[in-house]
């Protein structure tokens, strides 16, 4: 989903009326229905007190008030105005269709009152004061109003934001801000940047349609900046072929191990196996070859030479092409050490490689200080990527930039990392990042800290590789081939312009002449959208291939809060994460049709 700024979303809410004909009051009735909607789902609850301001948000409030009640709730609600002549347009409109008899807020000495005292004892607040359009700081009567709905005992639901948050804000907040402590926010139509970066509560974060359109969203966000949500990924979500066999779904080989550290390739591989690859071999020295071949049957293994301390030895290089033929996806670095030859031997590796690859862990570290090395020795084919998986001090090694640097610039050094590797760069941490090279950036907003563990990182670089494996094995988005004879009308071709329009706002020409082929078969027009295919098509493939990246990301992130639900945050390890995996995608798949898109679950 495109991250929007707050002068972005009125713009977009204009639009929506103005352009494709959708009333303001229906976009409010929808917001208002979805407020409603998700209380009850997340939420035990009869009695609910709505707080309402003036404006727009206040008139979700209404609608969400009257949903409520219609649902048999026991509904009150507070206004903070002197009387219905201070509402203010299609709130005052909605007032109307309220049906229950408000409690007036004028003033601060009003909240005072017992009457408002003791319906804001009802189970569950519903803070609809002041929502996207509010810049800081609360004053007067708003600001009293959140201090006292932060003293209530009752969850705290907040309409778009929690009121008292700056939407574009993009910082973590600090203790003492005055803003509604809530337990849960629906917002939207898209997020914004609040929602994704200022940690505005433990609890549940959704996204709402109301009604605007997808690609008008793309075109108004100006923000290179996405957020990741399960919905996102139902391409992924393709049903298996009955007479499908293995080798429809990628081969993945992982190099990695060395003496004391065989569980992290083997890790890499169980989790490429539970990712969904057909098959998985793992490389590691021979040594800790029958290691790692028992620790999971369905593993196959190649031996390779080794060093006197265990790990890989550059001899191994000599035998490449047989351990690399027939690979689709290659994971270079689970548990290989710091050993200098084997760093000589992992450079020399990535530099020879045409398959796709993921460099991780020890992998990363011996390109430190050279990360101009990352690019191939040669020309590879469109389809293949490159993906770089640091965490913030594997960052720093690699680009000399200090980590606190890192930290306080994470989107602006994963991209320059990306641009100049030509590589897409996952830098982990809260809120991991994944940068295409192309300048496109998404934030995943799934896992937790109990993935603070030895191995998360290795099962990370698995289903990276198993996911990237079974997507280039099996589509024709990654045909190298498309050429004058691909049918333009068939199902995947249109799913193919319909992915780029959605992440592309320049695509809106490429639709406009695709709908007029459609409608005219004119084969001069044919050929018009052959051509801008073509010019799309090395930015498609590398867009399609990062999007598998963030589904990977977002998968791991998931199955890591699912490990956390069973196991707890401290008693979590990396192979709960494995064991989770098929949960995580069902609970994707799941989420696509759904009326919201979770940024937190």
């Amino acid at each position: 989903m495109k991250i929007v700024t707050a002068a972005e979303m009125r713009e977009i809410d204009r639009l929506t009326t103005e352009q494709y004909g959708v009333p303001s009051l229906t976009l409010m009735e929808n917001a208002g229905t979805a407020v409603a909607e998700f209380a009850q789902k997340h939420f035990d609850f009869n009695s609910v007190c709505v707080v309402c301001g003036k404006g727009n948000n206040g008139g979700d409030g209404f609608v969400a008030a009257r949903k409520l009640k219609e649902a048999g709730k026991k509904v009150t609600v507070v206004i903070l105005a002197g009387s219905a002549k201070d509402l203010r347009g299609d709130a005052a409109r909605m007032f109307k269709k309220l049906g229950i008899t408000p409690l007036w807020v004028a003033n601060e000495k009003d909240l005072s009152g017992a009457k408002v005292r003791r319906v804001l004892g009802a189970e569950l607040i519903v803070d609809a004061i002041l929502g996207t359009g509010f810049k800081p700081p609360l004053r007067g009567l708003a600001a009293k109003a959140v201090e006292t709905i932060n003293a209530q005992k009752g969850w705290v639901l907040a309409v778009d934001l929690p009121s008292g948050v700056d939407a574009d804000r993009e910082d973590p907040l600090e203790e003492r801000e005055l803003l509604v402590h809530a337990d849960a926010v629906i917002s939207f139509t898209a997020p914004k940047p609040a929602l994704v970066f200022a940690n505005l509560t433990v609890g549940p974060i959704a996204i709402a349609p109301i009604g605007s359109p997808a690609k008008l969203i793309a075109e108004r966000s100006h923000l290179h900046e996405g957020v990741l949500a399960g919905r996102d990924f139902q391409m992924f979500s393709v049903p298996r072929n009955p007479d499908a066999h293995k080798g429809d779904f990628g081969h993945v080989l992982v190099v990695g191990g060395s003496t004391g550290k065989s569980g992290a390739a083997a890790m890499a591989g169980l989790a490429a196996l539970r990712a969904g690859a057909g098959l998985v071999t793992v490389a590691c020295p021979k040594s800790v070859q029958p290691i790692v071949a028992a620790s999971a049957p369905e593993l196959m293994t190649v031996p390779l030479e080794e060093t006197s301390e265990g790990t890989i030895s550059l001899l191994a290089l000599a035998s490449r092409e047989q351990w690399l033929a027939g690979k689709t996806v290659v994971v270079v670095g689970p548990g290989i050490s710091r050993n200098a030859e084997t760093a000589e031997f992992a450079r020399d590796l990535v530099g020879v490689c045409s398959e796709s690859l993921v460099v991780d862990a020890d992998g990363l570290n011996a390109f430190q200080g050279q990360a101009e090395e990352l690019h191939p020795d040669g020309e590879t084919p469109p389809f293949v990527l490159r993906v770089l998986t640091p965490h913030p001090g594997e960052m720093s090694r690699l680009t000399g930039i200090p980590n606190g640097q890192i930290q306080s610039n994470r989107v602006a050094v994963a991209l320059k990392t990306a641009q100049e590797t030509r590589a897409c760069v996952v830098l982990k941490g809260h809120r991991t990042l994944i940068a295409s090279p192309d300048g496109h950036v998404w934030i995943n907003t799934t896992g937790n800290p109990g993935m603070a563990k030895g191995g998360s990182g290795d099962v990370l670089s698995g289903i990276v590789a198993g996911l990237l494996a079974q997507w280039q094995g099996g589509m024709v988005f990654w045909n190298p081939n498309w050429d004058d004879n691909t049918e333009l009308a068939s199902p995947q071709a249109g799913s193919m312009m319909r992915l780029v329009s959605k992440q592309d706002p320049q695509a809106k020409e490429l639709r406009a002449v695709a709908q007029e082929y459609r409608k005219t078969q004119d084969p001069k027009v044919s050929r018009k959208l052959q051509d801008m295919m073509e010019s799309k098509r090395l930015q498609s493939l590398t867009l399609l291939n990062c999007l598998a990246v963030c589904y990977a990301v977002h998968l791991h992130g998931l199955a890591g809060d699912l490990a956390r639900d069973l196991r707890g945050e401290s008693a979590m390890i990396a192979t709960d994460m494995i064991d989770c995996l098929g949960d995580a995608v069902a609970l994707c798949e799941n989420e696509s049709h759904s009326k919201f898109a979770y940024l937190q679950r």
